[in-house]
């Protein structure tokens, strides 16, 4: 049997395989129902099929559990002593499960470009968590576990804030500059940002985020006992450890955990980015979904109420800082690889 990083045997992870069910137009008398008709007025249905069959799941209360070994590189076949697992109750059908995503800072001109940043970022950072007054001026500044789930991963996890379901938090925008107008200005296609911190001496247990359609990239900013192998994160079946600079990305809606086994804190930027395979307009769909969540008079069959809706959602999702340059979408794809064109939080 497989360990884990902190020592325990990986009995804990569900072996469950489910079954993806058939599916059927939802009733217009339902919140869902709504977001589904709005959906299909807003987008050609063919391009967001996917999107309309997640929402559809979600609403079922499907879980989608599957073993993903055979999709990964080399191919892990022993299903039975593997923790590759994915579960996803928030499911895109169609995408790729792979733990590792590697060479990120190669693939993606967002991650060479943000990598680029990487030690003004963490000067910015450490300055302002440095100064008990800079941070009292912020907003929810190093909150807990905000769901049942989360807080299983246990105590020592912590996060700042700085987008959140495409929406910029403008207070922690503005009290870190630099690193929101590097995020901006880079193109990261991002669902979420955050800072996350872990306390000496603890682990996050083995858990999913949920959701198959975003992914997940470090960007390690303070590690303690660097290159000496003390914070590690585990994916799947294996296991790395951040180093400080170099931009990661991997598929948290498998299996997996951390651990910091050092005497200090460490500290990310974490990166919650769509996934690459969705289309263009999958993401602005699953967006839009967001949004409805926050403002659900986007559903409203008043225009006027709509129209205003819609300018708060976009004002909501602006870049909050002034005279910052725009970014892309998946940031393209570096020299050499074809262009490749969208939900959670601890």
């Amino acid at each position: 049997m497989p360990l884990r990083m902190d020592g325990g045997t990986t009995t804990d992870i569900d072996r469950t395989i489910s079954t993806l069910p058939s599916t059927k137009p939802l009733s217009p008398r339902t919140f869902a129902g709504q977001v589904e008709q709005a959906l299909q007025q807003r987008f050609p249905a063919h391009k967001i099929q996917r999107v309309l069959d997640s929402w559809k799941l979600l609403d079922m209360g499907y879980e989608h559990r599957a073993f993903v070994g055979m999709e990964q590189n080399p191919p892990i076949a022993d299903a039975a002593n593997s923790r590759c697992y994915q579960h996803a109750p928030s499911y895109v059908p169609g995408l790729k499960a792979i733990e590792w995503w590697d060479n990120a800072k190669n693939d993606y001109l967002w991650a060479q470009k943000l990598s680029k940043s990487y030690k003004d970022i963490r000067n910015e950072f450490i300055s302002v968590i440095s100064n008990p007054e800079k941070l009292e001026g912020g907003n929810n500044i190093w909150a807990g576990a905000l769901t049942t789930d989360a807080a299983s991963y246990g105590e020592g996890w912590k996060t700042l804030v700085l987008l959140n379901r495409g929406q910029w938090d403008e207070t922690n925008a503005k009290l870190f500059p630099v690193a929101s107008r590097a995020i901006h200005e880079s193109g990261v296609p991002a669902a979420e940002v955050f800072f996350a911190s872990m306390k000496p001496r603890t682990n996050i247990k083995p858990h999913s985020d949920l959701t198959n359609f975003v992914l997940t990239s470090h960007l390690p900013l303070v590690i303690p006992e660097n290159g000496k192998n003390k914070c590690r994160l585990s994916v799947g079946d294996h296991t790395r450890q951040w180093i400080e600079g170099e931009i990661i990305m991997f598929d948290t809606s498998i299996y997996h955990d951390a651990v910091n086994d050092s005497d200090e804190m460490r500290y990310i930027l974490m990166l919650r980015v769509w996934h690459p395979d969705l289309t263009a307009d999958e993401r602005e769909a699953l967006q839009f979904i967001y949004d409805c969540l926050e403002i659900p008079e986007l559903l409203s069959d008043d225009p006027e109420t709509v129209f205003i809706a819609e300018h708060r959602a976009k004002m909501m999702r602006d870049f909050p800082l002034r005279n910052a340059r725009g970014g892309g979408g998946f940031g393209g794809v570096a020299k050499g690889r074809n262009t490749v064109q969208k939900k959670s939080k601890k």
